[in-house]
């Protein structure tokens, strides 16, 4: 049995707990729960100040607190669901783009009608199947390892999604918006298909690699579709198809607007790439070295 103190990030001392060292940070979130009136899902449980959050399902003895045994918690504040957001992320863009689209006479009243060509036609539907996948990727293939997030994130987030939905949208259905050459919409909407299929393909991999209601971690290695090869290369070709998909979708459209939602899109997710590529290395000491974080031979 640890007796551990319990403090806050600003180094405010909370009560003492007792735990066996056989228990899981998961378990002493709990008992902290109890001293300090903090729910579970709003805890961040670190070593540090300032470290990093402790997974629920590390063991305490593997924790090394030492004598006197401290621990820090921070509180992330209110909390929402991983799938409330992501439905209200994804629903959004699609919402916003068709109202738009629908009201390109009104907005734009004093021009002559755009006539609708296949080429719109698809860059149309093109949106608004990469966003109802994304909603059905959450309701039926992601596993998230973590129940909640700060609903902070839910306005962010939306912000976001919403915002560039909407300068998109404006642009590509502008009167005055013209069609790339043929070869290079088509080419771009081959791009957005395949990379489509590859990102649908990773996603169904790492589903299969956690067990529902798990948060087991194993290193992901293709599966025998094709399209999963990517994790030869790098760690998270979920990312590299994402990006992909834009770039194909920036050729389709021959809009700015998209490619700047691209680049965004691209940093951020390089940010979260480089972020799970240290862990895999960290936790798997037999992880394959020649991969890349999210552009092969690259980055």
């Amino acid at each position: 049995m640890v007796n551990v103190e319990v403090f806050t990030v600003s180094n405010r001392s909370l009560g003492k707990v007792d735990i066996s060292e056989s228990s899981t940070v998961k378990e002493l979130k709990s008992k902290i729960t109890n001293i300090s009136k903090i729910s579970i899902e709003r805890q961040s449980v670190r070593q540090e100040a300032r470290g990093k959050d402790l997974n629920d399902t590390i063991k305490i003895e593997s924790l090394k607190l030492g004598s006197p045994a401290k621990i820090f918690v921070k509180d992330l504040g209110p909390q929402v669901g991983w799938s409330t957001v992501f439905l209200a992320e994804y629903a959004g863009p699609i919402a916003v783009y068709a109202l738009v689209a629908a009201s390109n006479g009104i907005l734009h009243s004093s021009l002559p009608t755009r006539q609708s060509s296949l080429m719109s036609s698809l860059i149309y539907w093109a949106w608004v199947i990469h966003y109802a996948k994304r909603i059905l990727e959450t309701i039926f293939v992601h596993r998230f390892s973590h129940s909640t997030m700060p609903i902070r994130n839910l306005f962010k987030n939306c912000t976001y999604y919403w915002g560039f939905a909407f300068y998109v949208a404006y642009h590509v259905n502008h009167p005055l918006w013209t069609e790339p050459p043929v070869v290079i919409s088509y080419l771009g909407f081959a791009m957005w298909t395949i990379c489509e299929l590859g990102n649908l393909s990773v996603h169904l991999l790492l589903r299969d690699l956690r067990p529902a209601g798990s948060t087991v971690r194993k290193i992901p290695f293709p599966n025998g579709n094709p399209l999963t090869n990517l994790f030869d290369l790098v760690s998270c070709p979920n990312y590299t198809y994402e990006v992909g998909a834009w770039l194909g979708y920036t050729l389709m459209s021959g809009c700015l607007p998209a490619l700047l939602f691209t680049l965004a899109g691209f940093y951020q997710m390089a940010v979260w790439a480089l972020g799970k590529h240290r862990n895999y290395k960290r936790e798997f000491q037999d992880y394959p070295k020649k991969r890349k974080a999210i552009i092969p031979f690259v980055l």
